[in-house]
């Protein structure tokens, strides 16, 4: 397949409602949304896709109960820093980032991060980029802050320098997202980077996704023009 995105925004969402509609426990979407995660990541890679950032946890799911909190963060702790995982991420060459709220999570959680962004840092297959604890006006914030920390003065602020404050510094802008669960809408992720992105929206439940989708996913994104306003 030619004309593959370079860098793919991912909403594994719906995840809970996948589970309700089974009469499972809604963590249990969780966990079957966290092992297509998986597969998705081994299929973006076979494809030549170089970077896929994932949607993990936003700034406004603190506000779920403290029960579904604390098990998507060992969720993720888990995913992160299991052997397994980690022999997983070596194996197949995958560079693992977190960008977000680091402060606001547990330091158990924080540690993990630490060593597994540490042990991937110099692989050079896929890049993946959790976001958690992230919200796309937070990100924009927070870059405009460390930018009059730095004395930054308002006629030397371009859009590249800007960007180079953001979590995502360094990376290219994302070429297409893909969410599934039947939303259609941005839920304050990569607001700025994502700005010419392609959208592409399915109603099937993240543990749903198959590879096909992936495929018919790439195969909308190489029939449309990417004209960046032109």
């Amino acid at each position: 397949m030619e004309n593959i995105p370079k860098h793919i925004v991912l909403f594994p969402d719906g995840n809970r409602r996948w589970a309700r509609e089974r009469g499972l426990h809604p963590l249990e979407g969780h966990l079957a949304g966290k092992n297509n995660l998986e597969e998705f990541l081994r299929w973006a890679q076979k494809r030549g896709v170089a970077i896929v950032t994932v949607f993990g946890f936003s700034t406004e799911n603190w506000n779920r109960s403290p029960e579904e909190v604390d098990y998507l963060m060992t969720l993720l702790e888990t995913y992160l820093g299991e052997a397994e995982s980690i022999a997983k991420f070596q194996e197949q060459g995958m560079r693992v980032c977190v960008i977000g709220q680091k402060d606001r999570l547990r330091p158990s959680l924080q540690n993990v991060i630490t060593d597994v962004e540490e042990q991937t840092k110099n692989n050079t297959g896929l890049r993946l980029n959790v976001a958690v604890s992230y919200g796309g006006r937070w990100d924009i914030v927070q870059a405009a802050q460390r930018a009059m920390q730095e004395g930054v003065a308002p006629a030397e602020l371009t859009e590249e320098r800007f960007a180079s404050y953001l979590s995502t510094a360094g990376l290219a802008d994302p070429d297409l997202v893909i969410r599934p669960g039947g939303e259609m809408r941005f839920s304050n992720f990569l607001l700025w980077q994502a700005a010419y992105a392609e959208l592409y929206f399915t109603s099937k439940y993240w543990p749903d996704f198959t590879e096909q989708d992936l495929d018919d996913a790439l195969a909308e994104y190489a029939k449309r023009q990417r004209r960046f306003g032109h």
